[in-house]
């Protein structure tokens, strides 16, 4: 696969899980990756590991702040481009979800809150990313969607339709700038082992949903994630937009999971 070096690339929510995986491999092969999030000992401990891991040219900072913050995503994207004097790329992984919980019974500014991380967040790197993706001649956008965009997953509301959203955003923006030779793509991940999937129990029913709704019979890793993200900020997708692509080892052939036991 062709080198990466001397391309600038962001990374959201970097610093665990996904984000921090898609950083290692990017700068693994050569690119200066900027990460960030909102926990600086995370970023801090992500950089000095991924730092051991660069590939020739390749080199790892990061950056505080929120992807909610227009303010703080106009310092991220500035960041980003420093190291190289150009933005190539971005991977907006920064997201997430709350509490299962049935519409009914749905808290409006929690819902506000988690259609703002997923759905607002992405758009502020959209919007202060093209202008740099521009004057660089072209550029490659990954949003991280799940597998909770396309198919249903009851209790999971702002979550589910914030990952539409983002696919949604990718698509539009791939007609809208596929002329200026700026690519849009989405992921989906499945069930995969990052941090915030430690909360559910192996023994529990919804874990043995995941797996009994998986025809591969396991859960994803992080870096399952980050090697379509690589190959999507690469130059070998140069034919490659407007997609949403899963990486879920087969769950989007049957349904999504039961939390039924978290909302009684």
């Amino acid at each position: 696969m062709a080198d990466l070096a001397g391309m600038g690339i962001l990374v959201t929510g970097g610093g665990t899980g996904i984000g921090k995986a898609c950083a290692a491999k990017l700068v693994s092969d050569g690119a200066a990756v900027t990460i960030c999030g909102r926990t600086e000992a995370s970023l801090q401990a992500a950089t000095d590991e991924i730092a051991a891991v660069a590939g020739e040219g390749g080199s790892i900072q990061w950056l505080t702040g929120d992807v909610t913050s227009e303010a703080d995503v106009e310092a991220f994207i500035a960041r980003a481009a420093q190291p190289t004097g150009k933005l190539n790329g971005v991977v907006a992984n920064a997201g997430g979800g709350g509490m299962p919980m049935p519409y009914g019974k749905l808290d409006t500014d929690e819902f506000m809150r988690v259609l703002n991380l997923n759905v607002l967040g992405t758009m502020l790197c959209m919007k202060h990313s093209i202008p740099l993706m521009l004057e660089a001649g072209g550029g490659s956008f990954v949003g991280m969607s799940s597998l909770a965009g396309h198919i249903t997953h009851p209790f999971f509301h702002a979550y589910c339709a914030g990952k539409a959203g983002v696919e949604a955003m990718m698509r539009n923006a791939a007609d809208e700038y596929g002329k200026d030779n700026i690519r849009f793509n989405a992921i989906r991940p499945g069930f995969v082992a990052t941090e915030i999937m430690e909360g559910i129990p192996r023994d529990s029913e919804v874990y043995k949903s995941y797996i009994d709704n998986t025809p591969m019979n396991d859960v994803g890793q992080p870096e399952d994630i980050a090697e379509l993200a690589r190959f999507l900020i690469g130059p070998e997708s140069r034919w490659i937009t407007g997609q949403c692509i899963n990486v879920d080892g087969g769950h989007c052939l049957r349904r999504g999971p039961d939390f039924s036991s978290f909302v009684g």
